[in-house]
């Protein structure tokens, strides 16, 4: 039974591995590595974009306005929180500070944009000394859910995450004080060989055995999998059946550590959960709709940059005829320099020196980023008004609103599906 499980929950996060490697892509991108992408180069050859670019003599350039357009959402949210006293609510004020959730939430809202997906674990557990409600934002590249299609979660069936445990931890969590079940653990995890189950064993494509080992050398890797099963009840002839979470602590070799049902009050698993927008069981971040444009953007930047520095600056054309005897380019230069320099010219003056200067505006690289801007704001439905911009006295305060509001009203469905998460998260933790 434990090898299905594994299996299973292999499964559900071996499913999740595009979604893994285009949440690292936005995420480059939002934190300023917008050059990485491998592509093709003339020849055919799959390389980093930015060997390529500095190849052809130009400098990759960054003009990061994903992070701005981040942060920017993030401060509303923050500030929007903060007006309406979302997280000073008499029901959830004291689990709120616990856990400074306004802190929480702010970053996890981050990672709704970058990536789609917000998860957090709710536990009702000892630390710090004391018991209480806690939660935990949890990293994706930890998590697993079986694939589901219902944008509020209710045909998710399987679901769970990995952890990395030092002996101490593992210990204190799964041996109930018995030295003979701390040497046992002891036992199990002091191999360094594969673990029994692996992608191979488990007939399974694919060879990625990060599921079953720690990221860190020392550490003890532990599978929580929380599974929705049947069981039956039985009353006389007649057999019923109901649904139950239950939850198992796996080793990598399948030892069961600890199972139960669900203790909560709430009844299902730990997890809130909300991927964003689902389509198709699909997930297409907000980060990733303004990617296209951010590299527009890059690249315009980057033609403008070497245009200007290929462009005649003041380049001075001097024929040979006219230089002065006994004067020395050198000295030509020199006087040429001096706002009140003298070069003598030799001859008839047909042919005189002349400086030029390129208009590298001319180009019209100019117009096309500014065209690249607008397009990268319409985008994103982040507006002058919203990031605080062209905000003159002349305007008005009302009109100001106004606009504010007009410009969050693209934002709505992302503050709004995002609020839908912390209320179901807001529920289990009343109910843990």
């Amino acid at each position: 039974m434990s090898k299905e499980i594994i299996r299973q929950a292999y499964e559900a996060w071996s499913n999740a591995a595009d979604m893994r490697a285009r949440r690292q892509r936005c995420k480059r991108y939002t934190y300023g590595d917008q050059w990485s992408d491998i592509v093709k180069d003339s020849k055919g050859r799959l390389r980093r974009e930015s060997e390529i670019v500095a190849e052809s003599g130009k400098i990759p350039l960054i003009n990061n306005l994903i992070r701005q357009l981040v942060k920017t959402v993030v401060g509303r949210y923050r500030t929007a929180a903060a007006e309406d006293g979302v997280y000073e609510l008499p029901s959830i004020a004291n689990i709120a500070a616990e856990n400074a959730l306004a802190e929480l939430d702010s970053r996890l809202l981050e990672e709704f944009l970058i990536s789609g997906t917000a998860v957090q674990r709710i536990s009702d557990e000892e630390r710090f000394g004391r018991r209480g409600i806690w939660v935990d934002n949890v990293d994706f590249h930890r998590f697993f859910v079986n694939t589901f299609s219902d944008p509020r979660g209710w045909d998710i069936n399987l679901t769970g995450m990995l952890h990395d445990m030092s002996f101490p931890e593992l210990a204190a969590r799964f041996c109930n004080g018995s030295s003979r079940r701390a040497a046992a653990l002891r036992e199990l995890y002091s191999s360094d060989e594969t673990p029994a189950f692996t992608p191979d064993t488990l007939g399974l494509p694919g060879a990625d055995i990060d599921f079953f080992r720690p990221r860190k050398s020392g550490m003890c890797r532990v599978i929580e999998v929380w599974t929705l099963d049947a069981g039956s009840l039985t009353d006389g002839e007649d057999v019923a059946f109901r649904f139950r979470w239950h939850c198992r602590w796996l080793a990598p070799d399948g030892t069961v550590l600890s199972e139960y049902d669900s203790p909560f009050g709430h009844g299902t698993h730990p997890f809130a959960i909300k991927f964003y927008p689902l389509t198709d069981g699909e997930v297409h971040s907000f980060v990733e709709d303004v990617i296209d444009q951010q590299r527009s953007i890059n690249r315009m930047v980057v033609l403008i940059d070497k245009i200007m520095a290929t462009s005649a600056k003041g380049v001075l054309l001097f024929p040979q005829k006219q230089l002065p005897k006994d004067f020395s380019w050198q000295e030509v230069c020199r006087r040429w320099a001096q706002s009140d320099g003298v070069i003598p010219i030799s001859g008839n003056g047909e042919y005189l020196p002349q400086q030029v200067v390129t208009n590298a505006g001319n180009s019209g690289a100019y117009q096309l980023l500014e065209l690249q801007l607008k397009l990268f704001e319409e985008t994103a439905g982040v507006g002058d008004a919203l990031t605080g911009r062209s905000t003159t006295g002349a305007r008005g305060a009302e009109l100001f609103e106004a606009q504010v509001k007009n410009a969050t009203i693209a934002l709505a469905d992302i503050f709004d599906t995002f609020a839908s998460f912390t209320t179901a998260r807001n529920e289990k933790a009343l109910t843990a």
